[in-house]
């Protein structure tokens, strides 16, 4: 771990377009540009010595730090106490809004609040995950640094006019920019880092920086005004929404699964993938989340989305059938898997993976979910059109004659495909969805043949993925390992929760998969996925399994699992996609996933917890 900052030492800062990371000792050490899925400007979270980074931090090495957010916003203020004062770093990103573009800007403002307190400023960037060298052009009114490959980030001093202090102390050592900034209780200096200037550097007055700031507190605090959830956990779930803001891309609607890549679910292991694309699965359980708290425009949004990805794949079913599991962000699906064999990984944890292979895996339980947030949309006004029914249908019609065949199941495992339990659970949900839609609006549909299927998927998930000796539903067919997916078997209506069937699936899975309330997806060395090494547990599932708890009478087990839960959040409320048995997150970072599990638990367990 040596250079290294926990992952979980990190706050997420964003413009709906791409994001960064801001470490608590006031590194930027990861941030793409012009999107979420572009080369890395600041890639250190991933190499230390080769990734690069923009680090604004006390003289001083003895230092307390703390971070939070501004209440209601994605301003990510970083403090810093010494002895002699007290100072902060206040990092933000204008919200570029709904037209694409190549422009974004880093907003970095430090300010003296106590005291005295010089701080040291570092920016380094390394290009296309440090593949493209540069050169620094220092000018009169601030630098640019120049990429070969024809990326420029361009430094604008925010000063008061006629303050030169802040241009006479930068210095160049190895083609990087370095500042000392001595300030007094009261004074404050900053700096803007922006990607795709359209013009040279200019020095930014601190009226033009208040305005900056003001702008986007308004933007947050009046989108977030918009949630009518005022339940138990009130602070909690309104982070978790603005972190899924942050994390999509506003010109699409699309949300990414993280907007990192390759940070490993076990240190010095191998599992380290990109997520930072859309999945299908991630944005229908989007629509539930936002649905839930009020967000309209947002779900309509991802379901707009979701219906572009069937109507122009429908008829075209490919390999893998007419929907892929994720794509780019603008809908694109080329995500070939690559390796960046000159970076280390983070603390040592190699490969470096950009792309993601899995995106042409066959995981059939994708159109389940797509069927089913439509349908919940369609409950909740947000209408389906012709063209989107049409497409569906044919969709639909692939389904009905592949979904009774191996494939590659939710967990994206590559050790060859498998008869998933859970595949087959979420077809029986697709070919139910699409009946209860046709149903109500009197649509054109297969319905005889969709019934057929339907019922015929029922009865094998019956058949097969009962395993009577374990007295539990397991993992695939022909096998005894539990999943822990499957705690989606009430929700989703296959089963009722009182089934004496899924009560015992449900003691079956705390007995083997739940270790003090953190939930693992799998056993891994029970089900050989092929890959090495083990994981944490899943974050996702821990929230999947307080809904499960809920729904089956367990109200009281399922808050203390949500309070627990509470506590492996960082210090400002994000979580990564794993846990290990210290503590420590694990995986990419933040994950879209497990916000969004952790809306739809608080809102199913606050509304049990009002029944009573």
């Amino acid at each position: 771990m040596d250079g290294y900052p926990l992952i979980e030492n990190h706050g997420l800062i964003g413009d709906l377009q791409t994001a960064a990371l801001v470490t608590t000792e006031g590194a930027v050490d990861w941030f793409c540009s012009p999107r979420f899925d572009s080369p890395s400007v600041f890639g250190a979270l991933l190499d230390k010595d080769k990734g690069g980074h923009c680090t604004v931090r006390p003289a001083h090495s003895t230092h307390t730090t703390k971070q939070l957010y501004l209440p209601g916003t994605a301003v990510l203020v970083t403090r810093f106490m010494t002895e002699a004062g007290a100072g902060e770093v206040i990092d933000f990103m204008p919200v570029t809004g709904t037209t694409v573009t190549s422009r974004h800007r880093l907003v970095r403002m430090v300010r003296c609040v106590r005291g005295s307190m010089t701080f040291q400023v570092e920016i380094a960037p390394r290009f296309d995950y440090g593949r493209s060298k540069h050169e620094l052009h220092i000018t009169s009114h601030g630098a640019v640094f120049a990429a070969q490959d024809g990326t420029e980030l361009t430094v604008h001093p925010i000063r008061e006019p006629h303050d030169k202090r802040l241009l006479d102390a930068l210095t160049v050592q190895d083609g990087d920019l370095h500042v000392s900034l001595p300030l007094q209780a009261g004074e404050q200096r900053g700096l803007v880092l922006e990607v795709g200037a359209d013009g040279p550097p200019a020095e930014v007055r601190l009226d033009a920086y208040q305005q900056l700031f003001d702008q986007t507190v308004a933007f947050w605090r009046s989108w977030l005004a918009q949630s009518h959830y005022t339940g138990r956990w009130r602070e909690m779930v309104e982070r978790s929404a603005i972190t899924l803001k942050l994390m999509t891309f506003a010109p699409s609607g699309a949300v990414v699964a993280a907007p990192t890549t390759a940070l490993p679910e076990q240190l010095g292991g191998e599992r380290n993938w990109d997520y930072r694309f859309t999945w299908v699965r991630d944005a229908s359980f989007s629509v539930y989340a936002l649905l839930g708290l009020g967000f309209t425009e947002e779900a309509r949004a991802f379901i707009a989305w979701l219906s572009d990805r069937v109507k122009e794949r429908a008829g075209n079913s490919g390999k893998t059938g007419p929907l892929n599991v994720m794509y780019k962000v603008d809908g694109s699906a080329d995500l070939e898997e690559q390796t960046l064999d000159h970076w280390e990984g983070y603390a040592g944890s190699f490969p470096v993976r950009i792309g993601n292979g899995a995106a042409t895996q066959l995981q059939l339980d994708i159109y389940g979910e797509a069927l089913d947030s439509m349908y919940f949309a369609h409950q909740h006004g947000l209408q389906v059109g012709h063209a989107g029914w049409t497409s569906m249908r044919e969709n639909l019609d692939w389904l009905a004659d592949h979904w009774d065949q191996t494939e590659e199941g939710i967990w994206e495992t590559r050790g060859g495909r498998q008869d998933f339990t859970y595949g087959r659970v979420m077809s029986w949900v697709a070919f139910d969805r699409a009946l209860r839609l046709a149903d109500s609006k009197g649509w054109p549909s297969a319905s005889g043949r969709w019934q057929a299927e339907r019922d015929a998927a029922y009865e094998q998930v019956m058949a097969k993925g009962w395993n009577e000796e374990r007295q539990a539903f397991v993992q695939h067919y022909g096998s005894d390992v539990l999943d822990s997916s499957l705690l989606r078997m009430a929700t989703v209506g296959f089963l009722s929760p009182e089934d004496p069937m899924w009560a015992s699936t449900l003691d079956a899975i705390d007995g083997e998969l739940v270790s003090d309330s953190l939930v693992y997806r799998y056993n891994p060395t029970a089900s050989p996925d092929g890959l090495r090494g083990s994981e944490g547990t899943f974050s996702l599932c821990t929230f999947m399994y307080v809904d499960a708890l809920v729904r089956a009478g367990r109200t009281d087990q399922a808050r203390l699992v949500f309070e627990k839960m509470m506590g492996y959040a960082n210090h400002l409320g994000l979580y990564a996609e794993e846990t290990d048995p210290t503590g420590r997150q694990l995986g990419n970072f933040p994950q879209a996933f497990t916000h969004l599990a952790l809306i739809d638990a608080a809102i199913t367990l606050d509304k049990a917890l009002d029944r009573r």
